[in-house]
């Protein structure tokens, strides 16, 4: 287990303990939150799985929906939720976001959210369904997979079981984020090429293609947002990289789907990924808003940081409505951003 997941796990254990959390007022919670999930499928008893904490069961996301209501937040657009930000107006709420537009979107999380009618957005990289575009962190996973020794640099790693496997994921993952963005992608490159995986086949089985984001785009529930082109780390390339990158996926989406998607999310959406910079350059692009990866409730001084807005994951690791609960209830991201309700920084 990595150093970050042991912390976050002796955090959610001092919680459930010392029930804290159950304490929070609206004060920690906010105006509301939003959601990230990525993708939504049934269980597998693979012992190799790094990228688990993208994914969670439609079980849970049912549950988790249930949840939800039950404590007093209305599912609601980003559109409406931004309104009653604004004006200070309505109820708590919650919003529901996809990022990448997994297959498994259409096939196991649109049932469920028609069930509970539930709306929700879908940030698209219009590379991504057009086959033009990659997902590395599954190309890396593929092929740490399937090889049973990996050379790094002047480093061996043995990857001949999942313990090892897990161990040389985590580590050769944080050494390529390090590196600028073509570094990353060239570094996977090598490591995919020398497993023999296909790319653009890892693309076509995980992604809705625009045949498949256009029957989704049917559904009375679904908005759609841009996610950049290709999916970099914007905070990693040139500045007019990033606003072709940012422009042109709103473009192409709007084009495809006949539809407005004036909202944005960063990729990877970290600190090292979007800073100011990108903040600016979605505000001055025009968009409505854009959310990053950085955790957090949503509160009214987030009304002056429309495209830094911070969204909460629901980890694929964490599948149970007790860590829910804390999420819910604000109280971890006190500690997590220093007392700070917005860090826009």
């Amino acid at each position: 287990m990595s150093l970050k997941r042991q912390m976050v796990a002796a955090g959610f254990a001092l919680f459930r303990r010392a029930g804290l959390h159950r304490l929070a007022g609206d004060g920690l919670r906010g105006r509301g939150v939003i959601l990230t999930f990525h993708r939504v499928r049934p269980a597998d008893d693979k012992e190799f799985a790094p990228n688990a904490l993208l994914e969670i069961t439609p079980g849970f996301l049912d549950a988790a929906l249930t949840r939800l209501r039950a404590s007093g937040l209305d599912i609601v657009t980003l559109d409406e939720a931004l309104r009653r930000l604004v004006s200070g107006e309505g109820a708590r709420f919650a919003v529901l976001t996809f990022d990448d537009g997994f297959r498994d979107l259409a096939e196991h999380a649109l049932p469920v959210l028609e069930r509970h009618r539930a709306p929700f957005m879908a940030y698209i990289a219009p590379g991504l369904a057009s086959r033009t575009a990659r997902l590395w962190w599954v190309e890396l996973e593929e092929a740490v997979r399937r090889l049973d020794s990996i050379e790094l640099g002047r480093q061996i790693f043995l990857t001949r079981d999942a313990r090892e496997k897990s161990a040389a994921f985590e580590k050769i993952y944080w050494f390529l984020r390090a590196q600028g963005e073509q570094a990353l992608l060239d570094g996977v490159a090598v490591l995919r090429d020398r497993a023999g995986v296909d790319p653009a086949d890892l693309v076509d089985r995980l992604c809705l293609d625009w045949d498949g984001l256009r029957r989704l785009a049917t559904s009375e529930l679904a908005g759609f947002g841009a996610h950049s082109m290709t999916h970099p780390r914007l905070r990693q390339i040139a500045e007019d990289q990033a606003r072709a990158e940012m422009a042109c996926s709103r473009e192409v989406l709007e084009r495809e789907l006949g539809r407005s998607c004036p909202h944005f999310a960063y990729p990877v959406g970290d600190p090292s990924s979007a800073g100011p910079s990108e903040f600016a350059l979605a505000e001055k692009l025009g968009f409505a808003s854009a959310v990053t990866t950085r955790p957090g409730m949503i509160f009214p001084e987030h009304a002056a940081h429309l495209h830094a807005l911070p969204r909460v994951s629901v980890n694929g690791l964490w599948q149970d409505i007790d860590s829910l609960d804390i999420l819910l209830s604000g109280a971890p991201f006190l500690l997590w951003n220093r007392g700070r309700r917005v860090n826009a920084a």
